[in-house]
């Protein structure tokens, strides 16, 4: 899989192995332990939820529970694939020696956890090259796991990519003037605004737009087909790397704008021919900066 831009290329060789290891127990790794992890969350409830700490703003939280899981992810594949690196959510990067690193978001969408929300995930991904750097990864294999809706998206680069197993193939896609776009928005008040000003003029171009609050989930359904398109800026490898790895296999791009790969700066998600009308829109609106 290639990141449209300047990403690298994943798996060059298409031979189906990354570092000697096949994508597939990689990806098996991936699900299993994804799996694990959503029995935790389930087990706890959402009854008894605490927020534990804040980030970017009083807004954007941080639970007991993000951490609990990310712990538990990290052990599980640090027993399995010791040398390889760590990138999670909550504990930042700890490099690794074989090329591989694993990218971890214990709870995407940690506020409708917090609300009791049917609408979050854990994200499970490996990759190789440099995550905390954009243009310099790509991911290998990855899951994304409902916890509460049991759903899970699987892919492996060069396998495809499936919905509890089932393979996903997108369809043709609609004119940008019919189609479903979803997005999502970040926790200060700078970044907001901008964003509210991109949706404000883009909303009377498409079908409609829908904000779930999980952008993992978010990419699954647009290879799923019930989205036709994503966009956000603001999102970080662990948000990206399984689902955008689940859209691409499904046969769909992503692709960050101005010539970029997705990082921080944009992430534009569809099937191809859409794709490029839906960055030439945010382009033109200048929906990267702010």
């Amino acid at each position: 899989m290639r990141f449209l831009g300047n990403g690298p290329v994943a798996c060059g060789s298409g031979s189906g192995t990354a570092a000697g290891v096949p994508v597939a127990t990689l990806l098996a790794l991936a699900e299993r332990v994804a799996r694990r992890a959503g029995n935790l969350i389930r087990s706890r409830g959402t009854a008894t939820v605490h927020v534990a700490d804040t980030k970017t703003s009083p807004t954007d939280v941080v639970t007991e529970m993000d951490r609990a899981v990310e712990a538990l992810i990290r052990s599980e594949i640090g027993e399995e694939r010791p040398e390889d690196g760590l990138l999670g959510e909550e504990s930042g990067f700890v490099p690794g020696d074989s090329g591989l690193t694993w990218v971890i978001d214990p709870i995407d969408g940690t506020v409708n956890y917090l609300y009791g929300l049917p609408y979050h995930a854990v994200n499970v991904a490996v990759v190789e090259g440099n995550p905390p750097t954009p243009g310099e990864w790509a991911p290998l294999a990855g899951c994304v796991h409902n916890p509460v809706t049991g759903q899970t998206w699987t892919a492996g680069v060069g396998a495809g990519a499936r919905l509890d197993g089932a393979r996903l193939r997108m369809a043709a896609p609609p004119a940008l003037s019919m189609a479903l776009v979803g997005t999502g928005f970040g926790y200060t008040t700078d970044r907001r605004r901008s964003q509210a000003e991109t949706l404000r003029s883009l909303l009377p171009e498409v079908r409609d737009i829908r904000r779930f609050g999980a952008a993992s989930l978010d990419l699954c359904k647009v290879a799923s087909g019930q989205l036709d398109a994503f966009y956000e800026r603001g999102l970080n490898p662990w948000d990206m790397a399984a689902a955008a790895l689940v859209v691409a296999e499904a046969g769909g791009e992503v692709s960050g704008i101005d010539g970029q790969p997705p990082h921080e700066h944009m992430l534009v998600a569809a099937a191809p021919g859409l794709r490029v009308d839906l960055v030439e829109r945010l382009e033109a609106l200048n929906a990267g900066r702010g």
